[in-house]
Order: C-alpha cells, then sequence, then structure tokens
C-alpha cells in the first residue's frame, strides 16, 4: 500500500520518521522511494456543463522531422468561449475568454502554427512536460538500484529539465474527439531520452460552459519508472497581444494555500529544505500587486499547504486590473512552478500569434508538479510503479469581476 505523504514528516536513515515544523525549515532525505500515483479525485461532470460544446479541427501545419501534419482541435463553449490544442506536444495554442465588457480576448500566449513549436521551442509554450518536468540535478537518478543518467541539457551540462530532446511536448500525440473534450495519447518507449519503461501517457483537455478547464493526466507503464506531467502555458489576462517587456507586472497574484516554498542553489536545484514564506518576496498568501514585490520576476517552487494527493486544492489566483479578468488554478499534486517569464525575449525568438516576439515579464505561468529533483532531494517522489496509475488533475478557471 502506498504511504500517504505527511508534511510534518521526514525520514532519516534508519527510516524512524521523526515530526519537524516547516516553518523553520527541515530537511527530506532522498532514501525512500514512495509510489503516490493511485491517488486520484473523483469530481463527476455534470452534463449540463458541456451542453452545446461543439469541437472543430483544422491543419496545423506540417511537422519537418517526421513528415506528419499537426491537427489544431478548437473546443468551443455556448458562450462562444474556447481553447485551441495542437496535437504537437498536447499543446494549448490558445484560451479565448470574455473580459469585464463582454469582448472575447485571448489570454494564453502561442504561434500561429507548428513550425515555430517545432524548430524554435523557447520556453515550451503550452505544452504537456514531461517525462519529467523542471530539474534533475545532473541528469542521473536511482531507480530500484539501478542508476540512471539523462542528457543535461540546462545550465551548462549540469541539469536535465523537461525531457530535452525526449520531451513530451515536442512529440505529435494522437488525439480522440470526446463529447466534451479532446483525449491526447502517446506511447513513451523504453529508454527514449533515458527513461525506463514503456509508458502508456494520456493528457485529455474539457472546457466546459463556465470557461473551466480542465486537463486530466493519466499514465500506465510496463516497469517501474519515473512520471511527472505539468502544462506550461504563459498567461498575459490583458491579452496577449501585450507582448512588451515587464507587461504582466501589473497583474494582482495570490497563492492563498503555499506558507512553504523550497529553497534552491545557483542552478535552481532545491537543496532539500522546505521553508516558510514569511518575511519573504515568495509570500503571496495574501493578494499581491506583482510591481510591488520581486522585480527581477519568479521562478519558483511552492510547497501545497494540507497537500494529500486526494482533493483538488486552490494553488492560484490571478487577476487583470485592465480586463477584469481572473483565473483560478487548482489541483491535486503537491507543488507548483510560479514563473513570470524571465527568460523569454531571446532574439531566436520566433514572433507569437499577433506578430509580436513575447517579451521578458510578458507573461506568467502556473505549472502544478511535484518538486524539481524530487527523485534525489524529497521524499514524495514522482515513481510510477508497473501496474499502477497515475491520476492527476490541473484545473484552470476563468472569471470576470467588474
Amino acid at each position: 500500500m502506498p504511504i500517504d505523504f505527511n508534511t510534518n514528516m521526514f525520514f532519516i536513515n534508519n527510516n524512524r520518521p521523526v515530526f519537524q515544523s516547516f516553518a523553520q525549515g527541515s530537511y527530506l532525505s532522498a532514501n525512500n522511494e514512495k509510489d503516490t500515483f493511485v491517488k486520484s479525485v473523483k469530481v463527476p461532470d455534470s452534463k449540463s456543463l458541456y451542453d452545446g460544446v461543439k469541437i472543430t479541427k483544422k491543419s496545423f501545419g506540417k511537422i519537418e522531422k517526421s513528415g506528419e501534419v499537426a491537427t489544431l482541435y478548437t473546443i468551443t463553449n455556448k458562450n462562444g468561449a474556447s481553447v485551441d490544442l495542437s496535437t504537437f506536444g498536447a499543446t494549448i495554442v490558445g484560451v479565448k475568454v470574455p473580459d469585464k465588457d463582454g469582448k472575447i480576448i485571448d489570454v494564453a500566449q502561442g504561434y500561429s502554427s507548428v513550425t515555430p513549436y517545432e524548430k524554435s521551442p523557447i520556453g515550451h509554450a503550452g505544452g504537456t512536460i514531461g517525462p519529467v518536468a523542471n530539474k534533475i540535478n545532473n541528469g542521473t537518478f536511482f531507480l530500484n538500484g539501478k542508476e540512471y543518467k539523462l542528457t543535461c541539457n540546462k545550465d551548462n551540462g549540469k541539469t536535465h529539465s523537461h525531457g530535452a530532446e525526449a520531451g513530451l511536448d515536442v512529440k505529435n500525440w494522437r488525439a480522440e474527439v470526446l463529447k466534451d473534450g479532446i483525449k491526447f495519447t502517446y506511447l513513451k518507449k523504453d529508454m527514449d531520452g533515458g527513461y525506463p519503461a514503456n509508458v502508456k501517457i494520456s493528457a485529455t483537455y474539457k472546457f466546459d460552459n463556465n470557461n473551466n478547464l480542465k486537463l486530466i493526466y493519466e499514465a500506465e507503464s510496463d516497469a517501474d519508472t519515473i512520471l511527472n506531467l505539468t502544462n506550461h502555458s504563459y498567461f498575459n489576462l490583458d491579452g496577449v497581444e501585450n507582448a512588451h517587456e515587464g507587461s504582466v507586472m501589473e497583474h494582482i497574484v495570490q497563492l492563498p494555500n503555499s506558507s512553504r516554498y523550497t529553497p534552491v542553489n545557483e542552478i535552481a536545484i532545491p537543496t532539500g529544505e522546505i521553508k516558510s514564506v514569511e518575511g519573504t518576496d515568495f509570500d503571496f498568501r495574501d493578494a499581491k500587486k506583482l510591481s510591488t514585490m520581486n522585480k527581477n520576476g519568479y521562478d519558483q517552487n511552492y510547497v501545497v499547504d494540507r497537500y494529500t494527493g486526494l482533493k483538488m486544492i486552490d494553488v492560484a489566483k490571478v487577476k487583470s486590473e485592465k480586463t477584469g479578468v481572473e483565473m483560478k488554478v487548482s489541483t491535486n499534486l503537491p507543488g507548483f512552478q510560479f514563473y513570470t517569464a524571465n527568460n523569454l525575449g531571446k532574439s531566436a525568438q520566433p514572433e507569437g500569434k499577433n506578430g509580436k516576439r513575447y517579451e521578458k515579464h510578458s507573461s506568467f505561468c502556473v505549472e502544478p508538479q511535484f518538486f524539481p529533483d524530487a527523485i534525489n532531494s524529497f521524499d514524495e517522489k514522482p515513481i510510477l510503479k508497473k501496474g499502477e496509475k497515475y491520476n492527476r488533475t490541473i484545473e484552470y478557471s476563468f472569471s470576470v469581476s467588474k
């Protein structure tokens, strides 16, 4: 049976539990490999939420490497709001929702064809990230006593990030049209990118009449492996035509259930310590405007308070005063990366959907996931065992305030 992660407990080498308060900071050893994927949230969908939802598709362009054609699906609800999804990377290309004046605006950065996603995948915009999201120190991990070595594609060859060349966001997924959404599937083959096992992965997107976008990640493996899936959408609730540098800094952010964060070293690998946000620039328990906080931006993993894996928890609320659009993020994952597009604006970056290059701090990301380098540094490890099912959910909910 899996052991639920207790947020007040860590283990020392003799495997005896020790209880401490994380408010003063504590460490979690990497000795215990715990399966956590049998946890899932069972919330029945109301049929009325999807009455009148329409799904259309069109070509999104040719993938040069494989010669396949990527397909763009659009889910439109009865109110005219919509979500654009590409088979390439099981990617969110656009999210169009009403602002306070009733005007439909696009709030998710993206590109107008598959070509920029394939040739210039800067920022992993909107993509399904895996097999393991975020960083793995030295690209190395141990599983069942065996060492695995992955490509180190970041920090001058010191870290593996977002799956590197085997990333799921640069694969063309199969698509199945459902009554209430799109189910993308992909078979990751054994040792592709250095990750063990054949893993059947699905990412299902549902968009309802209340402008809730639900992402359901499921997977099964024929051998023990590691898996940590998330979405890397870049949002600007003023509308993505606001692509200039710093254009997201007037957004109001609240991270209501994150009283703790994971400190990192100079290459953004967690130290294993978990600290309180109290008295730091990471404290968004109350709503604050980004421009009044750290002007250098954020790229930080937060710990979800009262996490069990069995229930959805609200982890972020972001608002634009300009448009009135609000976005709430909820999940049953233990953490999330809050990122303010610090690395956008590079010269190699292609133009976005509106003919403008997305610049530094022109958007934000909320990426629910297991902690960075969790396989090496923390007790809650993203291990998927043979015969068990991965089932995790992220929900982006959009509304308007006057």
